[in-house]
């Protein structure tokens, strides 16, 4: 995944904004947000800090400016702070958000809405119909608890298996089976036992909120048809299935192909695992350094690849209570999420739009560079992080309990889960 790398110095960063047009003040409700919605004017967004975002912001922001001088937009990235979620929840805080954030993390969503920080975007006449006729049925995991919408799915990187040509080759396998279980721990036994790798693959084993999205998780999307770790307000993963993906990464942890320990580096890139748990922005960080090959996750028997989901690692947009020139905000929203600028986000990026029929909207994008073309059949099969109170805290506390019993084999895996899904549920119960 591709996050905002943030240092100390929140506090400073952000009451240089206080003053800057178009934000300020609570947002409020009534009358002062029914005025709000259709006030126009400058505005200011923040985007992610990574080149290649930064670049298409620009021009996104230029391409706007030119054509609207009363309502111009004030871009920077995100300022520096211990994470991107914490430098937002900050800004809530304090008053002083942008307009809108290109760097939304779902996760974050049901917090930020719970300090008011969010306007719903169902406020604006064409609000619902214009985010789910840009993205289809998948909009639906991005609402809210209330029903509304407080985030715009915007991109996606569908993560898959990338797998090391050369790593495999030195093992003896020129065709890789890793569409099961077995497979891929059969797969894994011979990479490791011929010391072409030190390890099959290298997830992070740190116990971060949202390391489970790269491990757990999107075996757990496949093995299920695509469930989400909470539906209908309780844990789903304490099931048959879920049991099965966690003994899985128990069996790679206990016969040390995978490692516990953690590493400082890309284990994929240096050669000391010969797969990872990525998605499509990675192409271009490996490009010139590894001859991979990508495959979906496994599932217990091997699904067949048009029927595997897998976690979406989405970045989303939000527009923020703060805001005074909403309406300038939801044009400028629609702007940049149109199908032309989708189309400059994807050739600058190759992050996949979160709309409907991605595959052939851009075909000759995906004929062009062929090695995403397998990412967008992909992200027509993607399962988000639920969106229901307490989330990161949801995500946590799994993650308390998968690190103890699948990564360190502290405790059985089937009571871990067991043990946890109660815990979650009473979590996702709280307001």
């Amino acid at each position: 995944m591709k996050r905002t790398v943030v240092a100390a110095g929140v506090a400073l960063a952000l009451s240089a904004l206080s003053a800057v047009t178009g934000c300020g003040g609570s947002g409020g409700g009534g009358g002062d947000a029914d005025a709000a919605a259709k006030a126009r004017g400058p505005i200011t967004i923040w985007y992610s800090n990574n080149a290649e975002e930064v670049a298409w912001g620009k021009q996104m922001v230029a391409a706007w400016n030119a054509e609207h001088a009363d309502q111009k937009i004030t871009a920077q990235e995100i300022p520096t702070g211990k994470s991107s979620e914490e430098v937002i929840g900050a800004a809530i805080t304090a008053g002083n958000a942008p307009c809108l954030i290109f760097n939304t993390s779902p996760a974050s969503v049901s917090q930020f809405q719970k300090q008011g920080g969010l306007v719903a975007l169902d406020s604006f006449g064409d609000g619902k119909s214009y985010i789910e006729d840009r993205s289809g049925d998948v909009a639906q995991q991005y609402k809210s608890t209330d029903g509304k919408y407080y985030q715009l799915p915007w991109k996606s990187n569908p993560v898959m298996i990338f797998y090391n040509k050369k790593t495999f080759a030195k093992a003896g396998i020129t065709t890789p089976a890793l569409s099961t279980y077995d497979d891929f721990l059969a797969t894994s036994r011979k990479i490791v036992a011929s010391k072409a790798a030190k390890v099959a693959i290298y997830p992070a084993p740190s116990n971060e909120f949202y390391q489970s999205w790269f491990d757990y998780y999107p075996l757990y999307a496949a093995q299920t048809g695509g469930k989400q770790l909470i539906e209908d307000g309780k844990a789903t993963f304490a099931s048959d299935d879920g049991k099965k993906v966690a003994q899985f990464w128990r069996t790679m942890y206990q016969d040390k192909l995978a490692s516990p320990e953690k590493y400082t580096g890309d284990a994929f890139v240096d050669g000391t695992a010969a797969m990872a748990v990525v998605g499509p922005w990675a192409i271009a960080t490996y490009k010139g350094k590894v001859d991979w090959g990508v495959v979906p996750v496994p599932t217990a028997d091997g699904k067949p690849a048009t029927d595997i989901h897998t976690f979406s690692d989405a970045k989303n947009v939000a527009m923020y209570s703060a805001c005074k020139n909403r309406g300038t905000a939801w044009d400028v929203l629609k702007f940049a999420t149109s199908k032309d600028q989708d189309a400059k986000f994807l050739a600058a990026t190759g992050q996949m739009p979160l709309r409907k029929d991605v595959a052939t909207t851009y075909a000759d994008y995906f004929t062009t560079n062929p090695d995403y073309k397998i990412f967008a059949d992909q992200a027509s099969r993607t399962v988000e992080v639920p969106n229901v109170p307490n989330s990161i805290t949801i995500w946590q506390t799994f993650r308390d309990a998968y690190s103890k019993s699948v990564i360190f084999g502290q405790q059985d895996v089937g009571e871990a889960l067991d043990g946890v899904a109660s815990k979650v549920n009473q979590l996702a119960s709280q307001p």
